[in-house]
Formats: C-alpha cells, sequence, structure tokens
C-alpha cells in the first residue's frame, strides 16, 4: 500500500548540486519520521538525513552543513538537496519511511533507489 518512489539522481562534477525528490503514497505526517539513506559500492546502508513527524532534523556528520532534507507536507514528498558533492558521496540513495506501533514495533518502508555518481 505504501509506495516511495525517488527522483533526481544522476551524473554531477565534484562541487556541484544535486536535488533529491521523494514521493510518497501516504500522508508522510502519518510515520513517525521520513529519512534518506545511501549504500556505496562495498560498504553498508547508512542514515543520510531524517526528519521527524515533528520537524526536527538530524544529519550524518559526514554531510553535515552540504545536504538538507525537507518536505512539502501538501504533496507528500520529501527532498534532500546537496550541494558541494564529493566523490564519496556517490551511492545509491533511498528514500525511507518509518512508523513505530505500539506493538509491533517499527516497520520500514523502502524506495527502489536513485543513483547519485559524483565524478569528473
Amino acid at each position: 500500500q505504501v509506495q516511495l518512489v525517488e527522483s533526481g539522481g544522476g551524473l554531477v562534477q565534484p562541487g556541484g548540486s544535486l536535488r533529491l525528490s521523494c514521493a510518497a503514497s501516504g500522508r508522510i505526517l502519518s510515520f513517525n519520521a521520513m529519512a534518506w539513506y545511501r549504500q556505496a559500492p562495498g560498504k553498508q546502508r547508512e542514515l543520510v538525513a531524517e526528519i521527524a513527524s515533528g520537524g526536527t532534523t538530524d544529519y550524518a556528520d559526514s554531510v553535515k552543513g552540504r545536504f538538507t532534507i525537507s518536505r512539502d507536507n501538501a504533496k507528500d514528498t520529501v527532498y534532500l538537496q546537496m550541494n558541494s558533492l564529493k566523490h564519496d558521496d556517490t551511492a545509491v540513495y533511498y528514500c525511507n519511511a518509518y512508523l513505530i506501533a505500539p506493538i509491533s514495533g517499527r516497520r520500514d518502508y523502502w524506495g527502489q533507489g536513485t543513483q547519485v555518481t559524483v565524478s569528473s
């Protein structure tokens, strides 16, 4: 029922910018949080940025000051603005939404991912 669709990935030069979008089929405010994860070749998936339903944001140390997560509640869309991109930012970026239920616990929903390649 819940679908997350990412868009905006692509090839960008070092120092460039890219804006990712994640369109949700449901109301994003119904989730405890929306987040962006990424997975580079040979590495584990890591949390990049998160925005809670109340608006609080959190970022991985590696992207602080460069990336910004935001949302448009009316459009049920979450964004990730990526500036000053580095080679190390190259990865598949995944949109995530999670919901914590009293008994069943945490349930995660994932998008298919969008490739971001930073290269000259």
